[in-house]
């Protein structure tokens, strides 16, 4: 690739079209020029989908023993440019250069066969067979007359695991292994295909401190063996720990690619949706108003215990704890998807049924579940289907479903939350992770809440688009709802909460005002050292 300056002058544009300040840009910089050649590079690649291009004249390098970040918005092509590694799909113009030469991947078996491994959020193991077993299937050692040779095919699982640094039984069922041991498991198996370059999507997405830790861990080795690694997070604070360069994207167009070195958070969030952004908390102040939700001792034997808490009009309150301390049972329970065994849940002075959501919804209780695409939507539904689940009843006519309300229903919800979408017939599942949370948002929005519980509300979503659900959450405490929010990103809790609830093994441990709660003392009730 010639060489090209380190800054040149270049207007951004938002992501909403609107223009923004010229600012002096960095462009295409590499680790040094009699440094190692890219083990994988892509020139000038371009994807178009009909009439969607989802990628423009990108270009990345990846050299060996670096980790490389790609950072973006949802929707900036991050997908399909990994898919395009990967030899999912194939450019429609531009080259995939493998050791400088030009190649054509013709499928996923191409590229894994050339050194390539994509370890996915979501690992795909064989429940039921060993970790041996999931790393070489179908390839594993045979002895005499073809049988399997297990001695030699535990023997070489463990050897990779020593490489990998971490402790593993090869024999030991796939079936009840975490998240973060089933990674491990996909970064041996990649391993065993000799990969020389490693694409990491979103792999801490659902994993606790400590197993990010471990996980950064095996990083840094695969780095120091040499291997490349490609590293894709919207948690910004994950970048700048492990990564060594950024290559940035935004609306499918490349934007710069540059050391980490030197730069902030802020530098990074400009780049990614071409403004600074200013307020990603924008809490206002309310006054809160009358109790519009009333928990009172409730108790589910073995998951949590005697937890009392209230929620008044205009308010945001805060959930916070450990993975595990309980936070979405209570959740669950408060909403009539779980039984309690003792307790009682009032919304706005009506005593709720115990097990009975549709109870809790006709009280004006709303919950947009952790888990958006198993329990939040429909994914072969469509859009506008999928926001006139809560409002069925009021779109039927005489027994017949009135299409043209629901339309009309859906339509507006989708305006008011700023959906991005081709059309409002398409499945909700051709949508970015963020805009399918702005669907469950307004599927349960419009049914006028009093009582919003929102559990995780900005996991696994943008910068931007957290800004965005931030802004509704704030908008809607103004308007008179009362909100209830998990949240394990504990800026988020401090950003946006008025007070501060912090369950610790099934207990609510503390109750700190907005003024008082600092990371500290919110971690010191997580952990059990304060009452």
């Amino acid at each position: 690739m010639p060489n090209v300056p380190a800054t040149q002058l270049k207007p951004f544009t938002t992501l909403w079209g609107r223009p923004a300040d010229v600012v002096e840009e960095p462009l295409m910089t590499h680790p040094s020029d009699t440094g190692p050649a890219p083990v994988l590079a892509l020139k000038d690649i371009s994807k178009s989908f009909g009439a969607v291009r989802a990628l423009r004249d990108v270009s990345l390098e990846l050299f060996p023993g670096e980790v490389h970040a790609l950072a973006g918005e949802n929707g900036a092509g991050k997908s399909t440019l990994i898919k395009t590694l990967a030899g999912v799909h194939r450019p429609d113009a531009g080259q995939v250069l493998l050791d400088g030469e030009s190649t054509v991947f013709h499928g996923p078996a191409d590229a894994r066969d050339a050194g390539i491994a994509v370890i996915y959020q979501e690992p795909t193991l064989f429940p039921d067979l060993s970790i041996a077993e999931n790393i070489f299937m179908g390839r594993q050692p045979r002895r005499a007359l073809g049988r399997i040779d297990h001695k030699a095919t535990h023997a070489a699982t463990l050897a990779l695991m020593q490489r990998l640094g971490v402790e593993l039984d090869p024999d030991r069922p796939a079936r009840g292994l975490s998240i973060a041991d089933q990674q491990i498991v996909e970064i041996a198996k990649a391993l065993s295909f000799d990969a020389r370059v490693l694409i990491m999507d979103e792999p801490t997405a659902a994993l606790t401190g400590s197993e990010v830790a471990r996980l950064f861990g095996v990083v840094r080795t695969l780095r120091d063996q040499g291997s490349a690694v490609l590293f894709i997070s919207h948690r910004l604070e994950e970048i700048f720990q492990i990564c060594e360069r950024v290559t940035t994207l935004r609306d499918g167009a490349w934007i710069a690619s540059e050391p980490l070195d030197g730069m902030t958070e802020d530098d990074l969030v400009r780049r990614m949706v071409g403004r600074d952004l200013d307020e990603l908390y924008p809490k206002q102040d309310v006054r809160a108003g009358e109790v519009a939700l009333s928990v009172r001792r409730l108790t589910r034997e073995g998951v949590f215990t005697d937890v009392s808490f209230e929620v008044r009009r205009g308010e945001i309150v805060g959930l916070a704890g450990l993975v595990g301390a309980g936070r979405t049972e209570v959740a669950r329970a408060v909403f009539g998807v779980d039984r309690w065994d003792g307790g009682e849940v009032e919304v706005d002075g009506r005593t709720l049924t115990n097990g009975a959501p549709s109870t809790a919804m006709a009280a004006g209780l709303a919950l947009v579940p952790e888990d958006r695409r198993a329990q939040g939507l429909v994914m072969d539904m469509s859009i506008e289907r999928n926001i006139g689940l809560t409002g069925l009843r009021s779109t039927v006519r005489a027994g017949l479903m009135d299409r043209g309300a629901e339309r009309s229903r859906s339509l507006d919800w989708a305006v008011k939350l700023q959906v991005k979408y081709a059309r409002i017939a398409d499945t909700v599942s051709t949508l970015s992770g963020g805009n399918q949370q702005k669907v469950v948002l307004a599927k349960w929005l419009a049914t006028g809440p009093k009582v919003l519980i929102v559990d995780e509300p900005t996991r696994g979503i943008d910068v931007g688009t957290k800004a965005e659900v931030h802004r509704l959450l704030s908008e809607l405490a103004a308007d008179g709802v009362a909100v209830l929010m998990i949240s394990s990103d504990l800026p988020e809790i401090l950003g946006m909460a008025d007070r501060v609830l912090v369950m610790h093994e099934g207990r609510l441990t503390a109750e700190i005002p907005r003024s008082e709660a600092t990371e500290e003392t919110v971690m010191a009730a997580a952990t059990g050292r304060a009452a």
